[in-house]
C-alpha cells in the first residue's frame, strides 16, 4: 500500500477530502521524522512506537580492497508494533 492508496482510502471513510487528508498524512509523518531526529521516542498506543535505536561502533570488512574499515556509533529509526496490533496481524 503506498501513501497515495492511504489517502484514498482515507478519504472513502471519512469523505474528508484529498487535498486535506494529504496535507495531514505528510504533516504526520513530518512531525514523526522530526521526532526522531531529536531523539525522541514517538508512542501510539494501540498502534506501536517509532523508535530510536543506537547501534553501536563496530569493524567492518571491505571486501574488494581487502581493508577492515570502523563504522562508528549511530542511531537507527526503527518501528515496534503494540501487542494488539501484532496479534490482529497474525491472524
Amino acid at each position: 500500500m503506498t501513501k497515495a492508496d492511504i489517502v484514498n482510502e482515507i478519504t472513502k471513510n471519512t469523505g474528508i477530502d484529498k487535498v486535506t487528508v494529504l496535507a495531514t498524512v505528510e504533516a504526520f509523518m513530518e512531525a514523526v521524522k522530526t521526532s526522531l531526529a531529536k531523539d525522541e521516542n514517538v508512542y501510539l498506543r494501540g498502534f506501536g512506537s517509532f523508535i530510536v535505536k543506537k547501534r553501536a561502533q563496530k569493524t567492518a570488512r571491505n571486501i574488494s580492497k581487502n581493508t577492515t574499515i570502523i563504522i562508528p556509533e549511530h542511531n537507527i529509526p526503527a518501528f515496534k508494533p503494540a501487542k494488539t496490533f501484532t496479534l490482529s496481524v497474525k491472524k
